[in-house]
């Protein structure tokens, strides 16, 4: 068949196209790489073929008869090639341009090679030899032309995220260097360009596309995520600040840190510019946010500007990007509520609200040590008094369920190296001794357990087979035998992170369940401490919360022993870090069973019961239902200071004081006096949160402003302006210019 009207017709307008795409690229400005490269690649696809179609043009070859169509579909290749580049801008993702327009060049390439076999064959008696020979050398060109790179390691870790494969830190690395991903800036701009992208792709129900686009969103996720494990992050003044005071979304340090509707704390500049773009869910959990207000975290603030003023660093200097080889903790990150000082970590730091991700022994609860050094490295799980030496507000101080993941991971590894060293045995039923923080008071208590001597064999490893076995005889129908089983779990899992894995894979969760059930208290408190302590590892968490552990532990708060109502306090503390699990804890009636263990428990059970009550108050609706089963009457009178509990009920007041049930029952329950003694006589810390709970009540309450000042509160608010914590400062401050405005407000009405 001889070229006709028509087909000259479909083969000029791909010479034409062909042109337009090629000066198109050349005109417009040069792009990222590999984006650019791939531009290249697909003028050079074109380039080649144009003279080849220009011979076909000038000596009329005779053509195959499909030819024509595959001329049109490559012109529609080619015109989609140019509409993504003229629609490409910089503020779209990187890795989704790759994405795309490596597939659109690999479009290109196999529908050129496509009409270039149409034209060999339709070659019987070429008139020249040179027409053949452009031919054959394109072909060979076409043929050797790879996929980019950048798209080869995308594509692949794409394929192990659908195969739930582990993400491989290599692949992951050559992404972030091929794109050009290597500062906190550019990763940031790349999370805010795809959610963007998916939000569009949603709202024009682009199925396919959506698809690709949740796809990248889990991908970029992994990049943030392999960064927060494997980069060093320093100030200006080069020394690296701890993981968990990076902002989730810009990886930098928290200048000015802000809370949002989900809980999640993030710097205020960068979710700023998240929800500027019009974004409408919480980066780090996906959910959507209920408002766009930001609060802002002064406990986090003020935690940050002690390290850095510990540490000589300018506060409000920006962050540098330092490329080490530094391994810091993996990311979901967070917050503690204190930075360690010196050398001395204090247990609170580790544990305000949203617990611990992982705490590497259950001894964490219990015990004191020394470790490398270090004095009073612990995880106890609510030691206020110095947990607030950085708060204003334990509600604003916790952001999201990973927030002391960070700190209590790195400080459970130093616990469980002591512990190995020392060959000691303490767990969270065993040996207390617990050191109150508090300059004035030290109070301190031991419980023996009898498990305490000689058990260092118990931090070796275990076999499946012997968990196995062990399992068995937990559904034995010997009580005896189910309690020495559940011992021996208990004292496995005590310091072992691999024991833990172990037995939580074996199956164990479930019969250890049952046990919470038992009459025998002993029996009951071993299986409730072996669940605190599988509930250390992340993957045992959500095991044991959908083996549906919340019953049976509200059973063991109504009816243990006090070391198992402990140590169950202890485990809701422990699973409520999983941000699902605070709401499904908070309805089941855990909340109730905990405020009995406040107002009846020995003083560790209140400790206890205290820690699993602020973390659960992280979900806003439990804050109410906490107020409502008569929270705030135990914690007004936990603040006297002969109880020993003054800064952790101050600070969890705090918290409660954020909602409109809480203030009013402060004031009902006769706190302010209380507070305002606390201002003047109190700790630090304890004087900052009674300040930041005083500023709630008069913000809110001319009445309850007007009963803060007749009980004298204006003298020790100055004495706070001018000495306290940076953060106690601010809020004394405030409330004397909150005073000072009511007073002018009253003063212009009465002349009026």
């Amino acid at each position: 068949m001889h070229i006709g009207q028509t087909d000259t017709a479909s083969v000029k307008c791909l010479i034409n196209s062909i042109s337009r795409f090629i000066h198109l690229v050349s005109c417009q400005m040069v792009k990222p790489m590999p984006f650019q490269k791939i531009c290249n690649n697909m003028v050079g696809v074109l380039k080649r073929l144009k003279p080849v179609l220009d011979d076909i043009m000038d000596y009329k070859i005779p053509l195959h008869e499909n030819l024509c169509k595959v001329c049109e579909e490559l012109d529609i290749r080619v015109n989609e090639a140019r509409d993504f580049i003229e629609k490409w801008g910089s503020k779209m993702s990187k890795i989704h341009s790759v994405l795309q327009s490596g597939t659109l060049l690999i479009k290109l390439q196999s529908t050129s090679l496509d009409i270039c076999h149409m034209i060999v064959k339709s070659l019987q008696s070429p008139p020249s030899a040179s027409v053949l020979a452009n031919l054959q050398h394109y072909i060979q060109e076409l043929q050797c032309l790879k996929k980019e790179t950048a798209m080869i390691y995308i594509e692949k870790a794409l394929r192990n995220q659908r195969d739930n494969i582990e993400p491989c830190n290599e692949n992951l690395r050559e992404i972030i260097e091929l794109l050009k991903l290597t500062s906190t800036q550019e990763l940031l701009k790349e999370t805010i360009a795809v959610e963007k992208e998916r939000l569009n792709a949603e709202g024009h129900k682009m199925i396919g596309d959506l698809e690709e686009i949740n796809e990248i969103v889990n991908l970029v996720r992994n990049l943030r995520d392999y960064v927060m494990k494997t980069e060093c992050f320093a100030v200006k003044s080069g020394v690296s600040f701890p993981p968990y005071f990076r902002c989730p979304l810009s990886l930098e340090l928290m200048v000015d840190p802000v809370i949002v509707a989900s809980g999640q704390t993030y710097e205020r500049q960068s979710i700023q510019k998240w929800l500027d773009n019009g974004m409408t869910v919480c980066p780090k959990t996906r959910q959507r946010l209920t408002h766009t207000n930001l609060v802002p975290n002064y406990t986090v603030k003020a935690m940050v500007a002690t390290w850095c003023e510990e540490n000589n660093t300018n506060h409000a200097s920006n962050t540098k990007y330092n490329n080490s080889s530094h391994k810091t903790v993996p990311s979901d990150h967070l917050l503690s509520q204190e930075l360690p000082s010196g050398n001395s970590i204090s247990r609170s730091c580790l544990q305000t609200g949203n617990a611990f991700e992982e705490r590497k022994d259950d001894s964490s609860f219990r015990s004191n040590g020394e470790c490398n050094g270090c004095q009073n490295v612990e995880i106890e799980k609510w030691e206020l008094q110095s947990i607030h030496s950085r708060s204003e507000s334990f509600s604003s101080s916790i952001s999201s369920s990973d927030c002391l993941l960070a700190v209590s991971k790195d400080v459970s590894r130093m616990s469980d190296k002591h512990q190995n060293m020392k060959g000691s045995s303490v767990d969270a039923g065993g040996m207390e001794n617990r050191k109150n923080n508090n300059s004035n008071t030290t109070n301190s208590h031991s419980r023996v357990d009898s498990h305490n001597v000689s058990n260092s064999g118990f931090n070796e490893l275990t076999t499946s087979s012997h968990v196995n076995k062990l399992i068995e005889d937990l559904q034995s129908q010997s009580i005896e035998v189910k309690t020495t089983a559940a011992e021996e779990l208990r004292l496995l899992t005590r310091h072992n992170t691999e024991n833990r894995i172990i037995v939580g894979k074996c199956g164990a969760v479930t019969p250890l369940l049952s046990l919470l059930y038992s009459d025998g208290k002993v029996t009951q408190e071993h299986a409730v401490t072996t669940l605190l302590n599988l509930s250390i590892n992340e993957d045992n968490k959500a095991l044991i919360m959908e083996a549906g552990a919340t019953e049976p532990l509200i059973h063991v708060l109504k009816t243990g022993n006090d070391g198992a109502k402990e140590n169950s306090a202890a485990a809701l503390f422990s699973l409520s870090v999983m941000e699902n699990s605070k709401a499904e804890i908070g309805r089941s009636g855990a909340v109730k069973a905990l405020v009995e263990l406040l107002a009846s428990g020995a003083l560790r059970g209140k400790k206890d019961a205290a820690t699993a009550l602020y973390s659960l108050s992280i979900f806003h609706d439990n804050k109410a239902r906490i107020v409502q089963a008569g929270a705030v009457k135990f914690l007004v009178r936990l603040i006297d200071p002969a109880d020993g509990m003054v800064d952790k009920a101050v600070a969890l007041l705090s918290n409660l004081s954020t909602i409109a049930e809480g203030r009013l029952e402060i004031a009902r329950e006769g706190g302010i006096p209380s507070l305002v003694e606390i201002v003047e006589s109190g700790s630090q810390r304890g004087k900052e949160n009674a300040a930041c709970i005083l500023l709630q009540l008069c913000l809110h309450s001319s009445r309850f402003c007007t009963l803060v000042l007749q009980e004298g509160a204006v003298p020790p608010l100055v004495a706070l302006s001018q000495s306290g914590t940076p953060r106690a400062k601010e809020k004394a401050q405030q409330l004397l210019s909150h005073f000072r405005n009511q007073r002018e407000g009253a003063t212009v009405k009465g002349k009026s």
